[in-house]
């Protein structure tokens, strides 16, 4: 007994001992007092020294992807680093190309501000804001696909091209300890300043979708910046547009539509939506509807998975399968696609509208995780 009582207090003071150092070595060596990050040459921030790069700039006002929360473990939160990064840790290297680190690139959430830094980051992430809103309207298009529509509430107006994203904030709720955000792209136009629309899929054991399908309802306040992402309507171009889509790739492509046909835009545009069965179709009377309003648009669904006695008498198939049989070579006049959903959907639609004649760098595309 003497023995296993002499063994808890040994173990009792190692922890104990261990405890007081690291106390007080976050307390004092680690107290790196007040560094400057210098911003493309251009802009200058006093931060608090000992942070990551991440929340520094988060402190600041300056927001960069990160749909991890800075975990470490999303790779969106990339930036290049000139001067005071130090060498590149081995939480960074599975997201880090061997291109990225001849560049400099480095995980901001990763590399913590211990001296004077210079960082390049795009221009476009200096008009990111973060927003207050209300949830007032929630709707579930499927079993698993929620449309919501968020009014800001702090005074501020969003500014965003079609096409692009936001991050919506999941607060912590049971199962979920930590603010969790997450990407999801802009389902209204830009026109609409004050509110933005999203359509949420439900992803098993997705945080943020949960959280969305589960916990919040209408009425709720709600945070989420942005607006991020380089995948929008191209309007230097006048070129035929092939629109493709899956499930909650809707999104983006119901803004783009929206903002061609509010801005009078006459293009030709045929937009290709696959779903599984009738009862995974959605907005489909709003974007037949649109067909009657635009310049010269076509809506064609497609369901892959019909079976005997289900109400359709439409196009059967996969997408890929549409663009095999509705459209001819195009090499004779230049034309643009722009596909949202599954990476496999992405890659296949791709490889079929090069084979038809596309060039490959006017195919614009969202991938879906």
């Amino acid at each position: 007994m003497t023995t296993i009582l002499t063994t808890i207090l040994i173990i009792t003071g190692i922890t104990t001992t261990l405890a007081i150092l690291i106390t007080f070595a976050n307390a004092f060596i680690a107290d790196y007092g007040e560094k400057k990050i210098v911003i493309n040459n251009d802009k200058e921030f006093i931060v608090e020294g000992g942070k990551s790069i991440l929340g520094a700039l988060v402190d600041n006002k300056i927001f960069i992807p990160s749909a991890c929360g800075g975990k470490g473990s999303c790779g969106y939160c990339k930036a290049k680093v000139i001067e005071g990064g130090g060498p590149i840790l081995a939480t960074e290297l599975s997201y880090l190309t061997e291109e990225d680190q001849e560049n400099d690139i480095r995980l901001t959430c990763q590399v913590k501000v211990k001296e004077d830094m210079k960082i390049e980051i795009p221009d476009e992430l200096f008009n990111v804001k973060q927003f207050q809103g209300k949830v007032v309207f929630s709707k579930d298009l499927t079993e698993k696909i929620k449309h919501l529509r968020i009014k800001i509430t702090d005074g501020q107006e969003i500014e965003f091209k079609p096409g692009q994203y936001v991050q919506l904030l999941a607060p912590p709720y049971p199962g979920n300890a930590e603010e969790v955000f997450r990407a999801y792209s802009v389902a209204s136009s830009p026109s609409q300043k004050d509110q933005i629309d999203l359509i949420i899929g439900l992803v098993e054991e997705g945080l943020v979708t949960t959280y969305v399908h589960e916990h919040l309802s209408e009425g709720d306040e709600v945070i989420f910046n942005g607006p991020f992402g380089d995948f929008y309507l191209n309007e230097d171009s006048d070129s035929d547009m092939y629109m493709v889509a899956i499930g909650t790739g809707m999104a983006p492509l119901r803004s783009i539509l929206h903002y061609m046909n509010e801005n009078n835009i006459e293009r030709r545009v045929r937009y290709y939506f696959g779903a599984r069965k009738p009862e995974d179709l959605f907005m489909v009377e709003e974007m037949k509807k649109l067909e009657e309003e635009m310049y010269d648009y076509e809506f064609i669904p497609v369901l892959s998975r019909v079976e005997e006695g289900d109400d359709w008498d439409g196009e059967t198939g996969r997408v890929t399968d549409l663009v095999d049989k509705y459209l001819e070579a195009k090499a004779e006049r230049e034309c643009e696609a722009y596909l949202c959903g599954s990476a496999p959907m992405i890659d296949s639609t791709e490889k079929a509208l090069v084979e038809k004649g596309l060039k490959d760098d006017k195919v614009f595309y969202d991938k879906f995780d």
